[in-house]
């Protein structure tokens, strides 16, 4: 096991240890060379720290084996003498190599060349483009998301997130300096798990933000934190659902909780989604064939269509699910977007059957993974409870950087500032498609999508786009049924990449010319 010693202890028992062989180490390997025959001198001009020289000399002579296996390096006080830099120089050096596997610190000794390992041939990446005959499913849609090149300035039309450069970083970076400021009562909780229910003054602050939308959420009782809404949703159709029951969605709607339901093996079951919400023709007569645990949907600023909820259909969905005894969850994850207070069925339901989700990953990180969860005490208690099996607490760094952000008010103006650039490249976005013979059906009120119908099969469109490295998101995804479809889910980021708007240009006519 590798050991750091301070540079102290490092000189005095390198010192030591240049007097005698290392027993440990065969023949006249264990003796270290002398200083100057290791041939480094710092460039004190360069761009490199001394430390990022010093590491990459010996990094590349241990790698090229012009030092082998064995060896010793020269003691931090011999190299520091000769190099003319300071022993903790030498000390982080040597400590980096340590990290790479490159070297072994043996306490009293010093620091011994590692036996350099082949590594096997990595299996090549999946190519960008589907292998003939392969699912356009919703986990090739995710790795295509969250694959390591797809920050949000390339071709990617389908990215749930907004770009890192819409976001604003000096709000995080701002909110980190001063948690770290506040001294040892920051450190000593950082360095603890965070609390099951969630950090109590962010609960505070949230539920005083939900009450101001008439959402009485109580901070002790009906309200918990999760790691974002996708865990949110996730603990509940754990907590609320068994094999073999029903449980609706809507259709079209998020195409992850589509995947994640049938994992569980539940029966998924789709209502037609209208401009002002469920139909709720469809959804009581559904709801009395079926008999379902739970109905998820989008209330405020619909994915994929941008839409919101109508204070009629509302009412009845809240009428339906009382008369057939079923649970209501209200995915929030957009509203944020839409500008004015939402129409949240939560707020006239006051918490009686309606569970409430939301978070801050659309708003401010996808990396911060924060959200809550709003519901009547006991679900609060069996979902905390479900947390702690399912992965302890969430991360209490993430929680202290959101609570500040959004006690500190400076979370609102971000919002207003991210929405108008948001409604901006949408209305831009959907100029563009309509110039490409693609219509949303009905025109979004807010949000970071697009819907359109582009006049061809969207599936075969998405495959043919993948082969030129743009990644889209067609409607088959979006139905819980995979039922084919014309209509396509653009994200309006893509509203700022010009090469996207080519390649889309191009295979839609060059399937109008075929």
């Amino acid at each position: 096991m590798t050991q750091t010693l301070s540079p102290a202890t490092e000189t005095a028992a390198e010192t030591a240890a240049e007097t005698a062989v290392d027993a440990a180490a065969p023949g006249s390997r264990a003796r270290p060379l002398a200083a100057a025959a290791w041939g480094w001198q710092p460039v004190r001009t360069g761009s490199a720290s001394l430390v990022e020289q010093l590491v990459a000399h010996f990094s590349d002579r241990i790698r090229h084996h012009g030092l082998r296996t064995g060896m010793r390096l020269p003691s931090v006080r011999a190299l520091a003498d000769q190099a003319g830099v300071s022993r903790d120089t030498v000390v982080q050096a040597y400590d980096r190599l340590a990290a790479q596997g490159l070297v072994q610190s043996r306490r009293g000794a010093g620091f011994f060349v590692c036996a350099q390992r082949a590594l096997a041939v990595a299996a090549a990446a999946p190519a960008a483009s589907l292998a003939q005959g392969a699912a356009f499913d919703t986990a090739y849609l995710l790795r295509g998301i969250f694959r390591e090149d797809a920050d949000g300035s390339g071709h990617t039309g389908s990215a749930g997130c907004l770009p890192a450069s819409w976001m604003d970083e000096g709000l995080i970076s701002g909110a980190m300096r001063a948690i770290l400021k506040q001294g040892v009562r920051a450190e000593r909780s950082l360095l603890g798990y965070g609390l099951p229910q969630g950090l109590a003054p962010l609960r505070r602050q949230i539920a005083s933000t939900l009450q101001a939308q008439e959402v009485p959420a109580h901070p002790e009782t009906q309200l918990m934190t999760v790691s974002g809404v996708t865990h949110g949703l996730d603990l509940i159709v754990r907590c609320f659902l068994q094999p073999g029951d029903t449980v609706l969605v809507e259709d079209p709607g998020w195409f992850l909780i589509f995947g994640r339901l049938n994992t569980m093996g539940v029966n998924v079951v789709g209502v037609p989604r209208l401009p002002g919400g469920p139909d709720v023709q469809a959804l009581q007569a559904l709801a009395a064939q079926h008999q379902p645990k739970l109905f998820i949907l989008n209330t405020a600023v619909h994915n994929p269509t941008g839409l919101s909820l109508s204070a009629g259909v509302a009412h009845e969905v809240l009428r339906i699910a009382e008369r057939h005894d079923f649970l209501l969850v209200e995915d929030d994850t957009y509203s944020e977007y839409l500008g004015n207070m939402p129409l949240r069925l939560v707020a006239m339901d006051r918490l009686q059957r309606v569970l409430l989700v939301g978070g801050y990953s659309k708003t401010l990180s996808g990396g911060l993974r924060v959200g809550y969860v709003a519901a009547r005490p006991e679900f609060i208690h069996q979902l905390t409870d479900l947390k702690l099996l399912g992965g302890l607490t969430s991360a209490l760094p993430s929680e202290q950087i959101v609570h500040r952000i959004l006690a500190d008010g400076s979370y609102r103006k971000h919002v207003d500032r991210l929405r108008e650039r948001v409604d901006k490249a949408r209305h831009r976005c959907l100029r563009q498609l309509e110039a490409l013979g693609c219509h949303a059906v009905h025109e979004p009120v807010a949000g970071t999508f697009a819907w359109v119908d582009c006049g061809m099969d969207s599936e075969l469109l998405a495959r043919q786009a993948s082969e030129h490295g743009l990644l889209l998101a067609p409607g088959v995804l979006f139905s819980p049924r995979q039922a084919p479809s014309s209509l396509l889910r653009i994200s309006v980021a893509m509203a700022e990449q010009p090469a996207a708007w080519q390649t889309l240009a191009l295979l839609l006519e060059r399937h109008r010319g075929a």
